[in-house]
């Protein structure tokens, strides 16, 4: 499996700097392709155009790719048209927004057992925010506040459990994430990685390391420890680095 998890960053909306090129660049170099194909799935997003917009443009006329929208809620695709899309791609890149919606939408279609196989195919699976917390066995989510009440409460969020990891976006950005993580730590136990905004964990099959596209950008892994929740920095690495040292 190789996939990239990012904790949050632009890829040039209108009035924003591009924030995670280095670490989109190693998304590309690990499909071992000059021109890769990028599918973007935009469902958390309520399969905003304007998104994918902003991805070809990035992806497609900046990097080099050839890119794709796989829309799950505004097309009416079988389950073999989304199969094709899905498995004929060296890339997939899932945006943010509502990750909960997204997660049920998926299992609904059957797009979660697709995504199994483009991870045993080693498509490179890839995204931000909702689109990193998604692979993992959980997340720590503010799809609540998409909902009708507005609600801001962050919560824990079952994921594909692609990888046996609890992970946090934004850590840096939304200052209600680092309280909230630790809560969810103390009540539940295990352990779990916070990303700042232009950081990622990449991982290939049993091996991880932390890229970043900012000297200043961090990761974290908190655990808790004799009642206490312990949040220690990992350091970055240019070398892979066994995955159970996280887990």
């Amino acid at each position: 499996m190789k996939l990239v998890a990012i904790g949050g960053g632009e890829i040039g909306r209108p009035g924003t700097k591009i924030e995670t090129k280095k670490i989109d660049q190693e998304i590309i170099k690990l499909t071992g392709k000059k021109h890769p194909r990028v599918l973007f799935i935009p469902t958390a997003s309520s399969d905003s155009e304007s998104y994918y917009d902003v991805v070809k443009k990035y992806y497609g006329e900046k990097l080099g790719c050839k890119t794709d929208a796989l829309y799950l809620l505004k097309e009416n695709y079988t389950k073999k048209e989304i199969e094709n899309k899905i498995l004929n791609s060296d890339i997939i890149y899932v945006g943010g927004g509502n990750t909960l919606r997204m997660l049920k939408t998926w299992r609904k279609l059957g797009v979660d057992k697709i995504l199994e196989k483009a991870a045993k195919k080693d498509i490179v699976l890839s995204g931000i925010s909702a689109g990193a917390i998604c692979w993992m066995k959980y997340g720590n989510s503010d799809s609540m506040r998409f909902g009708p009440s507005k609600n801001k409460k962050l919560i824990k969020l079952k994921g594909l459990d692609f990888v046996d990891l609890m992970v946090c976006p934004h850590y840096n950005a939304e200052k209600s994430r680092q309280s909230s993580l630790k809560r969810m730590i103390k009540k539940y136990g295990g352990s779990a990685i916070a990303l700042e905004n232009r950081t990622a964990i990449e991982i290939i099959d049993d091996k991880y390391r932390i890229i970043t596209s900012s000297k200043k950008a961090k990761a974290y892994k908190l655990y808790k420890s004799n009642g206490k929740v312990i949040t220690e920095e990992i350091p970055l690495n240019t070398k892979l680095k066994p995955l159970e040292e996280l887990l």
